[in-house]
């Protein structure tokens, strides 16, 4: 379920977040099937593993390598533009950028 909100994405200082089963996008921003793709990428990587793991392990690398360098955003950069990758992505894609 896509949320769109202008007050909680200005609030958080971001673009958009995927808290599962939610995606919030920032309202009227102009790359919006990419936003939404990118998303989609993590809250796939949530299912996967269970959601709380992911949660874990997304702070852990985080912390360890920064926002940037953390394996499921990596994933969900490298693919975002293809509005397609869901369909093809084999399970635990985000494990090639450890």
């Amino acid at each position: 379920m896509v949320i769109r909100s202008k007050w909680f994405t200005s609030m958080l200082g971001i673009l958009g977040i995927a808290i599962f089963p939610f995606i919030i996008i920032k309202r009227g921003y102009s790359k919006e099937d990419k936003l939404i793709n990118h998303e989609r990428i993590h809250i796939r990587q949530e299912m996967e593993m269970l959601v709380i793991p992911f949660y874990l392990l997304y702070f852990y690398y985080s912390i360890r390598r920064g926002y940037r360098n953390n394996p499921f955003e990596i994933e969900a950069y490298d693919n975002d533009d293809n509005l397609d990758y869901l369909k093809t992505r084999k399970l635990y894609s985000w494990t090639k950028h450890i």
